[in-house]
Parts: structure tokens; sequence; C-alpha cells
């Protein structure tokens, strides 16, 4: 019945009348995803209505009510194939403000018809693949620039830079030409860097430097959201780009990774949005080329290197120079490098691994940044190190068990989600420098058996990567234990009696034998495969291994 009265109204009624209807008509449906298919053609025939009228001269209110009533109705898919025509697509990016004559943003009345096409557009692309089609031929991703740039700088405008990014956004999802086009043609990085900028409101102190007040406002939830889709619609257009050809590409990525640097050391309106924040800029940094990340940490200033210097005279002696400390304006200081960034990102890593769930989309991300920096910046690997992985003490309880990040990162290492568990291990890895001996000395063996393995280190050794040499300095506490730790827990174990020490040899003899019939029973039925280590370090069914030796010996006897 609301169909029927819309539809009659729309077709003969005059503007006024059209836009009570369907005023009324908005806010009755203004939640409704679902609809009725027996009304399906009425809802067809009511958006080919409202084109109809759009196309007229309406006054602005009128426009409004008949966009967001087409915006409802485009939340179904099954309507939208007659009524997505290039004639009707251009109907809606001339009241977007999305044709080239438009020069100026200036009509302040207009901003509502402006926003309320946006998003009619956005449901529309993301709902009709003749629509995405169409959108390539009217070239719209161009025409989406054009309208950002002439909004960048202007803050009361943000509702049409955030549909302007959303819309910007999906066309790039679903277009991979898009990408390329945004990135190389339209020069989208730096156009999407400047609306992050805009919307930190980033005042640089030097190349890729910016000014933290930490004690200024958070975001508005408008800044919040335009900031939120740029950094969504910047993960698009730099998603293949981990190999940096030109020096200006390298530039523009170390200025992308400094407004990133500032945007993870502000927080949002809520938690909720902080943490949305933080997540996609965790993304984005994920596409910048690990070279150029090195902006993520900033040398100390000259205030924050005297009161470093004052911080770490006063550390008992025992502690190094290099210990990280706190300064007053609670910037987290290591080696004279500012470190904010990076523990942000260790507390985010955390907090994603308390939520115990969606590792996968929600926890690897984050993993896989920090493992990359680490590999590659040193003072981020020692610092990250001294915060995960700091010297042993207590080796009293196994290495999973307990509060601490080490002690959660172990318990990843056994996880069930293959992708976790791997990357999980790597990190630690990576901290340890690559080095089997250091990374047991944190997981034990049993931990660690699954990496190991899989790099062909179960026998020892270290990975392919060059670290520094600056040797891990033990504890007394660890150096006392160390005899009696058990290599494959990783913890201190109370030394155990030996069970045969009070069988007689004959007993002893008969055991042995029982064990290698149930061994090779199990081994018959396949039910248990011995393997062996080849010499590469990775395992091998032990015929195979033990084949690859003999050869190994007569190959250096006949040398010999």
């Amino acid at each position: 019945m609301d169909e029927e009265r819309a539809l009659y109204i729309v077709r003969a009624g005059e503007a006024g009348a059209i836009e009570r209807v369907l005023r009324d008509y908005s806010d009755k449906h203004r939640a409704t995803f679902k609809f009725e298919s027996t009304d399906e053609d009425k809802r067809k025939k009511l958006c080919e209505g409202i084109f109809k009228v759009l196309v007229k001269d309406i006054p602005t209110t009128c426009q409004v009510s008949c966009l967001e009533v087409l915006r409802i109705l485009s939340r179904d898919k099954k309507i939208l194939v007659p009524v997505t025509t290039k004639e009707n697509m251009q109907i809606l990016l001339r009241l977007a403000k999305l044709n080239e004559s438009d020069d100026s943003l200036e009509k302040v009345s207009e901003f509502p018809v402006i926003v309320e096409s946006l998003k009619c557009l956005c449901n529309i692309v993301f709902n009709s693949q003749m629509a995405q089609q169409l959108s390539l031929e009217l070239n719209l991703a161009a025409k989406l620039c054009n309208l950002l740039r002439k909004c960048k700088d202007r803050k009361f405008i943000n509702d049409i830079k955030c549909f302007d990014l959303r819309l910007l956004f999906l066309l790039s999802l679903l277009h991979t030409d898009i990408r390329s086009q945004l990135r190389y043609e339209l020069q989208g990085l730096p156009l999407l860097t400047q609306i992050l900028e805009s919307a930190f409101s980033i005042k640089w102190t030097d190349e890729y430097e910016s000014a933290i007040d930490h004690n200024g406002p958070p975001l508005s939830p408008q800044e919040t959201d335009c900031a939120i889709e740029a950094l969504k619609a910047l993960f698009n257009v730099t998603v293949d780009s981990w190999k940096v050809h030109k020096e200006s590409d390298s530039h523009q990525f170390r200025v992308m990774a400094a407004v990133l640097r500032h945007c993870l050391l502000i927080v949002g309106p809520t938690e909720d949005k902080t943490e949305e924040l933080h997540s996609n800029a965790v993304n984005l940094l994920s596409n910048v080329p690990v070279s150029c990340l090195d902006v993520l940490i900033c040398p100390l200033t000259h205030e924050e290197t005297a009161q470093e210097a004052t911080t770490v005279d006063e550390l008992p002696s025992d502690k190094t120079a290099e210990k990280e400390t706190v300064l007053e304006n609670n910037t987290m200081a290591y080696n004279g490098m500012n470190m904010e960034a990076i523990h942000v990102l260790l507390n985010f890593m955390e907090k994603r691994i308390d939520k115990g769930s969606s590792y996968r989309e929600g926890l690897t991300p984050v993993l896989s940044l920090l493992t990359e920096c680490s590999r590659a910046h040193r003072n981020i690997r020692k610092f990250l190190k001294d915060q995960v992985l700091p010297p042993l003490r207590d080796v009293t309880n196994r290495p999973e068990v307990g509060s601490t990040v080490r002690n959660k990162l172990v318990r990843l290492m056994t996880h069930v989600d293959l992708g976790v568990k791997q990357i999980a291990a790597e990190f630690l890895f990576v901290l340890c420098k690559e080095r089997v001996d250091s990374l047991l000395k944190y997981t034990g063996y049993g931990n660690a058996a699954g990496l190991l393995a899989a790099r062909g280190l179960l026998a020892g050794g270290r990975g392919d990567n060059w670290y520094s040499e600056d040797e891990d300095t033990d504890t007394e506490e660890y150096k006392n234990a160390k005899p009696n730790i058990n290599l494959i827990t990783g913890h201190l174990e109370e030394p155990m009696p030996n069970p045969i020490d009070e069988m007689t040899e004959e007993q002893k003899e008969y055991e042995a034998m029982k064990l290698v019939s149930m061994l090779d029973k199990l081994s018959r039925e396949e039910l248990l495969k011995p393997m062996g280590l080849k010499p590469d370090g990775t395992i091998t069914p032990l015929e195979e291994a033990l084949n690859q030796y003999s050869v190994i010996e007569e190959t250096s006897s006949d040398t010999d």
C-alpha cells in the first residue's frame, strides 16, 4: 500500500505533495533492508517515477526526499536492473556535482542533495553490476577525485568527502583497473594522503615528522569517518606497492607512513572508533614498502633527549642505557629514538590477541607488520625484543603459561589456524635474530618444532637473514636454572627419579624389546611412520634420510 500511494502521488502530484508522501515513506522504511517480493514491480515503477521527478525543476527539499527514498529502494538488488541506465546514472552524477562543468561548491543549500546523491550511487554501484560497468564508461573515478580536490581543505563539508571516499573505495575494490588509474593517472596516492592530513590537522615539524599534541581533543566523528574511508581507499590503491621503483615513489610512501604514524598516536571519539581507525592504519602500513617504514620512529627532540638521559641516570645499575623509558609527555623512548608508534602497534596486537577470535583477519596484519619492521630496522627489533622477550628470570612456568605478551604469543605457536601460528612463530624467531638456540630459550622445543621443521632447522642453526652480532645477556637466575631446564617444555623441572635405575639387566632388555615390537607394529600398520632429518635439516621418512647420508659418506670416501 505504501508503494501504491507513493507511486500515485509521484506520477500525478505537485512538488509539495511528492515531498510529503516520500518523506512519510522514508520515515517508515528508514531501517528496512529486506523487502517483500510481492511488491517488487511496484518498487521498480516507483524508482522510475522518482528519476522522472529528479529531472524536473523542483525545490531542494523535494530533491532530498526523492533521493532518500531512492537510497532505501536501492538496497534491493532485484529492482535495480531496469532502473540502472546511463541516463539515470547521469542524473545522479549531476545532482552529486560530479560533472566537470560544476566548478565550485558554494551553495550550502545544495549540500544535502550532493550527500544523498552520493549515498544512492554507493548503494547502486555496490548492488548492480550494470552500474559498475557504467561507472567505467562514465569515468566516475576521475569525477570523484575532481570533487575531492574541490573540498579537501574545507572541513564543513565532511559528509560530502566521506561518501565521495566511500564510493571511491567501492570502485577500487570492484575494479582492479581503477586501482591503476587512481595510482598513476589520477595521482590518487598524494590526493588521498592530503585528505588524511586535512582530517588529522597535521602540522609538519620536519620532512617526515609531525607535531603531536598529547593533550589535544579527540577527532570528531565526522573527521574519523572521513579518515577511515580514505584509509580504505588508499589500501586498494597501494595493494600492489611492495616494490618502490622511483625516488618520487619512495618519498610519497614515506610521507604516507609519517601520516599513518600520526594516525596511530591520536584517538577517535570512542574506543571502538579508535580501534577501527588504527586497524585500517595497520592494514595500509602493510602495503608500504618496508624500506619506507623507518619513519615510524624518529630521533627524540633536544628536550626529550635531555629528559631521557636524566631518566637513564636514575635507573638501577643493572639497567642499560638502551632500556626503554617513558618521558613526562608519555613518549616511549628507546636508545635515543621515539618509539610511540611501535608501542601503540604492540598494544594493538595484544588487544587483538586478548579478543580470542578472528585472528586471521584481526591479528595477522599487525603481526606481519611488526615482523617485517623488526627484520628490516634494528632499533625497532631491539625495542620489541625488550618489550616481548625481556631477559628471563623466572623459568618455573612453561613459556605458554601466563599473561605476558610472550606467553600469549607462545600459545599462538600451536594455534589450530596454520597462518596464525606461522606468523606468531616467525615474529618471535625474528626477535631472536633467527637463532634457533635463542628461540628455544624463550619458547621451548615443543612449541617451536613446527616453525623449525618448516624452515629446515630442527638440527639447530639460524635463518637466512643477517642481523647484528650483539649478544643476549642471560640473567644470573637463568644461568643457575639452565642445567635443570627441560628443553622440550622450556621450563624448570625438578629432577625426576629414573624408572630403570632399579631394574635388572634382564628387565631392561625385556622392556626394550617390548617397545621395539610395539613400534614395529605401529609402523607396519602405517599408524606411525619413522622420520629422520635430511642433511639440509628438513624431515623425511627414515629410510630416505639414511640413504642420503649413505650417499654423502660414499662421496666423501671417493674424494679421499
